[in-house]
This record gives structure tokens, C-alpha cells and sequence, in this order.
């Protein structure tokens, strides 16, 4: 009589756990389609507001004064932009949507920045006695930037029971590297409403 009962539990824990199982399912879908599920940052925030702040930036005085001045589009390099919200959000991927903004505009240069700029110049240090004469690339010759663009992203959060008020604000600040001269302050807010 043990023994059967015990089958019968082990049948049906061994038919909840493949039904639990099967009843998951996995969706492609297009990376520029708006998805929020949490509530949370998410890519299309990241991808909006690096884009509506390029477009800002590129709006402004300092571009057509630059241009006037040096007869050329201005070179800028992408900074840090620190995360000082209360969730975690991986700002390089907001550095990225940054930089692949400047470089659509084609208004603006952009120059490599941080680690991958180290690695850069390591790669041309080992050129220097491995490649050959005609192939090798010479120290001293890359694009200085004329502007660094840096910033954060912040929020605020109201909560009560359960629904839940975020707004995120990006604040950028587009600086003159000769000068240190602030030319351009922007910021974008995304406001979302959480109801669970």
C-alpha cells in the first residue's frame, strides 16, 4: 500500500514538472520594438533619450560657433556618464546609443574613448616592431577631441501600496577640452507609472 502511494506522489510531482516546464515560451522580436515588462530602464529608454539629446546638442549655438571659428566639424569623444539612479543600469550601453547617435548626424567627428582607445594605442606599440614599414601605423597622428560629453542618469521614485512613480533624468554636459568651458547643459526626463 506504501509503495503505491509513493508511485502515485512520484507520477504526479513527475507530470507538474514537465507541464511546469513546457508552458514556457520564448518570442524573437524586433530590438527596436518598445517592450516594458518590469517598468524598469530598458533599451528603448536608452536608445530615445540618447538620440532626442544628440538631436538637442546638435540644435545648439556652440556647433554653428565652432564651425565659424575652426572651418570644420567639431571633434568630440564620449565620457563618463555615471549611474547615480536607484537601479542598476549598465551605462555603457547608454554610451553606445550615445555614440552611435554622433556618428548618424555625421555634424560631428567622434574619437574612441577608455579602455578601447588603450587598446588601440597597445595594438599600434606592437606594430612598431612587428609590422612592416609600409603597414605600420605611427604614434601621434590620431584625431584630438575638441569637446567631451559626460554625464548622468538619476531618478526619483514615489511608491504607495502598490503602484510606483519613476522618473529618470539624463543630465549631459558637452565641454570645451582647450578651455574646459561648458558650451552646452541638456537633459532628458522619461516619467513611468508601475501599477501592480
Amino acid at each position: 500500500m506504501k509503495l503505491n502511494s509513493f508511485i502515485v506522489v512520484l507520477l504526479l510531482v513527475a507530470t507538474i514538472a514537465t507541464t511546469s516546464c513546457s508552458n514556457r515560451k520564448v518570442t524573437r522580436v524586433d530590438p527596436s520594438e518598445q517592450i516594458d515588462l518590469s517598468g524598469s530602464w530598458n533599451n528603448t529608454d536608452s536608445r530615445m533619450v540618447s538620440d532626442q539629446l544628440i538631436n538637442q546638442i546638435l540644435g545648439e549655438k556652440w556647433l554653428t560657433d565652432h564651425v565659424t571659428a575652426k572651418g570644420k566639424k567639431p571633434v568630440v569623444i564620449v565620457g563618463m556618464v555615471v549611474n547615480k539612479s536607484h537601479e542598476h543600469i549598465e551605462a555603457e550601453t547608454f554610451v553606445k546609443d550615445l555614440e552611435r547617435a554622433c556618428l548618424l548626424s555625421t555634424k560631428i567627428g567622434l574619437v574612441q574613448s577608455g579602455k578601447l582607445r588603450e587598446e588601440l594605442r597597445a595594438e599600434k606599440a606592437d606594430q612598431q616592431s612587428n609590422a612592416s614599414q609600409s603597414t605600420m601605423k605611427k604614434f601621434g597622428l590620431e584625431h584630438g577631441a575638441d569637446y567631451i560629453l559626460q554625464g548622468s542618469i538619476n531618478s526619483i521614485v514615489d511608491a504607495y501600496k502598490k503602484r510606483k512613480a519613476v522618473t529618470y533624468q539624463v543630465n549631459l554636459e558637452l565641454t570645451n577640452l582647450e578651455s574646459n568651458e561648458i558650451v552646452w547643459i541638456g537633459d532628458k526626463k522619461i516619467s513611468k507609472y508601475i501599477k501592480n
